[in-house]
């Protein structure tokens, strides 16, 4: 099954690749890697919220996941269109809105991990990072930047 299909059934429509909110680009494509910039849990509205505060470990991995759909609609992008060129998820920095005591960020950023298998099978397996922010953009729960490989 193509991954267009596969978003498709997972009823996921991949938004417009939102645009860059200062003096830097979306992403980067190097050959067949493409470095996409931090997208935040923007889904239409912001998710914000501190983690270990106003916001819990659930809400902070559906927030992940919106990060992860607008890093595919970036990929998307870099592909001219064809998501179906995304040959695999190599690494992904996940950056948490947290409270100095919460130490639960792997678990929040399980919320893209786990989307991105499901909708990638092996392909979306990725190395990774999850650390915390005293702050981050906007006051967004979750930013998430990653690499890509692409045909």
């Amino acid at each position: 099954m193509s991954i267009a299909a596969k978003l498709d059934s997972l009823g996921v429509t991949l938004p417009d690749a939102p645009a860059p909110a200062a003096n830097y680009v979306p992403f980067v494509r190097v050959g067949n890697i493409v470095y996409v910039s931090g997208q935040i849990s923007n889904d239409g509205t912001m998710i914000t919220g501190k983690l270990g505060d106003d916001m819990d470990v659930e809400a902070g991995a559906a927030a992940a996941k919106v990060c992860a759909i607008n890093l595919l609609a970036q990929v998307k992008a870099a592909c001219g269109g064809d998501i179906d060129k995304l040959v695999r998820v190599i690494k992904l920095t996940g950056f948490v809105n947290s409270t100095a005591d919460f130490t639960a960020q792997p678990q929040v950023i399980n919320g893209a991990s786990d989307f991105l298998v499901e909708a990638l099978g092996e392909a979306g397996r990725h190395s990774r990072s999850a650390v915390s922010a005293a702050a981050l953009p906007l006051g967004v729960a979750v930013e998430i930047e990653g690499i890509f490989e692409v045909a």
